[in-house]
């Protein structure tokens, strides 16, 4: 293998084979490649694109570049879950008890933060304690004995991914779809899922702002996957506002233990959490439809099922047993607390969710550069919904922040972010649409 005829090849505009791609895979994972040669390869895929099959190849390369989970010796169905990001999306959290509750397994390798997006790791990690990276053994415990285990990536499960990633983050070449597809699939494939369900955000807060770039992303996922044999679909998700009505680590983590106690009904999160727990088993096999798997999903929940897996789960990675009954215990509360007032009277129509999730990582809830240390106890609460009336001087957000200072500056950026008209705004539904395998 000559590392500069597959770049000159695929320059060139041309097919590479599975052999290519495996063995230029092989020598970046073993070291043997220079960072030139890697970012060349990366910028020739972003100019000149890839075939499904090349995806497919790429994909099923960096997942066997290191080790690979079998979970033989469980008796579910293997599932999971994965969203492109967002700002108050902490659907995994919920997600995972309740799946598991339903009779699924569910081992989530989940990442941290990006950008503005908030991570599920750094929202664990509010939980004292709490193991995101436990040895092989418990982990394979906590997913048979609870049904599910939110841990993050280790070096040895797709390791092509990281040095690949590392390259693309300086090289800009992060946005090439087949790069983002491979990416994320080979971390999937590597876990040993059977089925998997993808969470393709759109809008001012989501990576794909666009409906068209959206759809294309969820495509070329769905298909990949698919031709990888795990067995997938898509849901696009609107993220025109924040999901939950937080955003932050420890204050999301307060929103999860609101949610599992059945104090979120009728909110956009519940819609998407019971869509995605339908979708999950439903493509598993265990619902016969997407309405049995939310009536089953929304049953597991009200039983309190969904909140006890969670419980046991924090228990058995290190945290307080007792955390879902004294979260004001472990949850480490923001020195300053204050409301963002409403500049006018008026109907909240709209926000700029980026700016939300800028808002969060300048409170200290994310970060600028990767060595930034998180303030677990920053972000904001209490954010009231787009399509709201309010009164001016009433509050549409509670800020958390580590001093008045940067708790005056959240409020100023907040309070100058939100759109207040005359006319209740047209509110899209939370699931704007679902992609399935064709045939």
């Amino acid at each position: 293998m000559i590392p500069q005829e597959i770049i000159r090849q695929k320059r060139n505009g041309g097919t590479l084979s599975e052999e290519d791609i495996q063995s230029f895979i092989a020598a970046l994972a073993s070291g043997q490649l220079s960072e030139g040669q890697i970012g060349a390869f990366a910028m020739a895929i972003w100019f000149k694109g890839m075939s499904r099959d090349e995806v497919v190849a790429l994909t099923r390369a960096m997942a066997r570049s290191g080790d690979t989970l079998s979970w033989a010796d469980i008796d579910r169905p293997i599932a999971d879950k994965h969203s492109t990001g967002g700002v108050g999306d902490n659907v995994s959290l919920m997600l995972a008890p309740i799946a598991a509750a339903c009779g699924l397994a569910v081992p989530m390798i989940s990442g941290r933060g990006l950008g503005h997006t908030g991570g599920t790791l750094d929202k664990l990690e509010a939980i004292p304690g709490y193991t995101i990276t436990p040895d092989a053994t418990l982990f394979r415990r906590v997913v048979k004995d609870v049904g599910c285990a939110i841990i993050g990536q280790t070096g040895a499960l797709a390791p092509a991914d990281g040095k690949l990633y590392a390259v693309r983050d300086v090289t800009a070449t992060v946005d090439s779809i087949p790069l983002i597809t491979a990416s994320i699939l080979s971390k999937k494939l590597a876990a040993g899922l059977q089925t998997l369900v993808l969470d393709v955000k759109v809008g001012s807060g989501a990576f794909m702002a666009e409906p068209k770039d959206a759809e294309t992303l969820a495509r070329a996922l769905v298909d990949v996957a698919n031709s990888a044999g795990v067995r997938t679909s898509a849901l696009i998700t609107d993220m025109n506002q924040p999901l939950a009505d937080a955003a932050g680590n420890a204050v999301e983590i307060r929103n999860c233990l609101e949610f599992l106690a059945g104090r979120k009904k009728n909110t956009r999160l519940e819609a998407a959490v019971l869509a995605f727990a339908a979708e999950m088993l439903m493509k598993s096999g265990m619902a016969s439809s997407l309405q049995d798997g939310e009536t089953k999903a929304a049953d597991a929940l009200s039983a309190g099922k969904a909140a006890e897996n969670f419980g046991r789960m924090v228990h058995l990675l290190g945290g307080p047993s007792d955390l879902l009954e004294k979260p004001d215990k472990y949850l480490v509360k923001a020195p300053v607390t204050k409301a963002v007032p409403a500049p006018q009277s008026g109907w909240l129509s709209g926000c700029d969710v980026r700016e939300i999730g800028m808002t969060v990582v300048d409170l200290g809830g994310g970060r600028r550069h990767p060595d930034d240390r998180i303030d677990h106890r920053v972000g904001i609460s209490d954010i009231l919904p787009v399509g709201t009336r309010v009164e001016r001087g009433d509050p549409i957000a509670l800020v958390h922040a580590a001093s008045e200072v940067s708790a005056d500056a959240a409020i100023a950026a907040l309070a100058a972010n939100y759109r207040i008209g005359e006319r209740q705004p047209a509110i899209p539904d939370v699931v704007c649409e679902r992609i399935v395998a064709i045939a």
